[in-house]
């Protein structure tokens, strides 16, 4: 046995009071290394839930982007019917008077749907929501909802008011220029006969509606066209 050894061997009984002071200390730094330990697995668990949510959040959904275009083009159509149909519009005037406060709505939620509109590229779907911002695609999705809603309480309200805000002789001009319109938009009847009723429809029509301007060039070029021909 050699000195180093049997000195230990002398003082063994020494093991118990270390043990006594060591013990508690090694305990309460194996628990803090248990703590880091457990903090890190749960910084690192919320880092990656974090960072999955941000992808999911920066991935625009193509077919949410397809329906929300196509809400948008159903509305936008369902407001051309108007817009090309001057007589539906005579019979409704509302919907082009801007001075009601659920006309200038529905005008502007179409401007900011049509303002917020993403670009579509050549794919086969149409639609390329690969670089469209989650936050763009929410507010242009809102925008779209906007304008379906605002048109959809517009027309309701012009098919229920109709013409009840014209006078009685306001009324029968209105019908008038309806009828001297759809003469003026039927191909039957002659070129002449187009272009006189549309200019006596105009006459009536002066100083009650602004009928849209897309609806009168249109009749006014198909007019035209006969009349070259």
């Amino acid at each position: 046995m050699g000195p180093v050894v049997a000195a230990i061997a002398q003082y063994w009984w020494l093991i118990f009071p270390i043990s006594a002071v060591a013990g508690p200390w090694l305990h309460r730094y194996n628990r803090q290394l248990e703590r880091r330990r457990r903090y890190k697995l749960d910084m690192a668990r919320a880092r990656s839930a974090a960072q999955i949510e941000e992808n999911r959040l920066a991935r625009v959904n193509a077919e949410q982007l397809r329906t929300a275009l196509r809400t948008h083009d159903e509305v936008n159509q369902r407001w051309w019917d108007y817009e090309i149909d001057l007589a539906t519009i005579i019979s409704y005037p509302m919907l082009v008077d801007v001075r009601e406060p659920l006309t200038r709505e529905f005008h502007k939620a179409k401007a900011r749907a049509d303002l917020l509109r993403p670009g579509q590229d050549a794919s086969p779907t149409g639609v390329d929501a690969s670089n469209l911002d989650a936050s763009e695609f929410v507010e242009y999705r809102d925008a779209v909802l906007d304008f379906s809603t605002a048109f959809d309480v517009a027309e309701r309200e012009a098919r229920r008011r109709k013409q009840a805000d014209f006078s009685p002789v306001e009324r029968e001009s209105l019908e008038r220029a309806r009828r001297l319109v759809m003469i003026a938009a039927d191909e039957a009847a002659t070129p002449a006969e187009r272009q006189a009723a549309y200019r006596k429809a105009r006459k009536e029509l002066d100083g009650l509606i602004e009928i849209p301007v897309v609806g009168a060039q249109s009749l006014e070029r198909s007019i035209a066209k006969e009349l070259e021909s």
